[in-house]
């Protein structure tokens, strides 16, 4: 735990690519108080803050109050309640709910203008032995027989704000199984496999690979969701946004190491999308699961924008 004036820093974080460094430099925290911390963001061309930034945020926020270093992070479930400004830091107090003996249970309200823009609960385990079993590994090619996602897009000829969509991947490299045209978008399965890994080791640390798991799961999740209707997230008549997201950690896992994103969407309906993932690492062992329900509008691209 940290003490009142020092940083709040990623845990682990060794010579690695300035992408990378700025990513670790985005999620680590100031402590301000006893149970309070500040986060900066990072302007990626959106008119709000991404998803993924304020989940690894709040989950470190909740970390760092968690004095036991054998218990980590099991499972997270979060709400997004407003759109977040880039332009300003993000407070998050975080609620010391529990400490049992094998379970602790923190709260993080994350705060902005005076308003809370998300809540995170988050459970933490002392590591314990137990049966196991799990799905296995979808039969995918490897990474190395696939492309990268800015070759993709490169070939589409995507226009320049879609580039500068894909630029904000920049600490991460994505490899999808199969591709889909974002400027003419085809309609396909409710499901899509992506392998994706951090550009640059950063250690050993769990808090840090599992924090940054965390940030790269927002990613790809809920635009499985468009892929039956041939719906591309450059159009101006589709609104999205995250509703929530929930993830559970089922073993030590790296993102400096390929990992595979299975995805799927069981559902859409009342202008919401439901989304599932498994996340495996290279040798077919499922480290985590998540989910995710999305708001997903189709609307008339000259009327206003309706409300939340």
């Amino acid at each position: 735990m940290t003490g009142e004036g020092e940083e709040a820093a990623a845990p682990g974080a060794v010579d690695v690519p300035q992408s990378v460094r700025e990513l670790l430099d985005l999620i680590t925290l100031e402590p301000l108080e006893v149970n309070l911390f500040r986060g900066v963001s990072r302007d990626i061309g959106t008119p709000r803050v991404f998803g993924g930034q304020v989940l690894a945020q709040a989950l470190l926020a909740a970390t760092h109050t968690v004095e036991d270093p054998a218990r980590s992070v099991h499972s997270l479930h979060a709400y997004f309640l407003r759109a977040g400004d880039p332009e300003a830091p993000i407070v998050y107090s975080v609620d010391r709910s529990r400490d049992g003996r094998s379970f602790t249970a923190r709260r993080v309200v994350a705060i902005q203008h005076g308003r809370q823009i998300f809540t995170l609960a988050a459970s933490f385990q002392l590591a314990q032995d137990g049966v196991e079993h799990q799905f296995p590994m979808p039969e995918v090619p490897p990474p190395e027989d696939l492309q990268e996602v800015r070759d993709v897009i490169d070939i589409v000829a995507a226009p320049p704000k879609l580039r500068r969509w894909y630029n904000r991947f920049g600490p991460f490299e994505f490899r999808p199984v199969t591709v889909q045209d974002p400027v003419q978008p085809k309609r396909l399965p409710p499901r899509q496999e992506i392998w994706f890994r951090l550009c640059g080791e950063v250690g050993d640390d769990q808090t840090l690979h599992r924090t940054l798991l965390a940030y790269v799961s927002d990613f790809h999740l809920i635009g499985t969701v468009t892929l039956p209707h041939a719906l591309s997230f450059q159009e101006p008549n589709l609104l999205m946004a995250s509703l929530d997201h929930a993830m559970w950690f089922h073993r030590d896992v790296r993102v400096d190491d390929w990992l595979l994103y299975a995805c799927d969407s069981p559902n859409t309906g009342g202008s919401r999308g439901l989304a599932r993932g498994l996340i495996y690492d290279r040798s077919g062992r499922l480290v985590a699961s998540t989910a995710q329900e999305g708001m997903l509008r189709v609307v008339d691209p000259q009327a206003s924008a309706p409300p939340d």
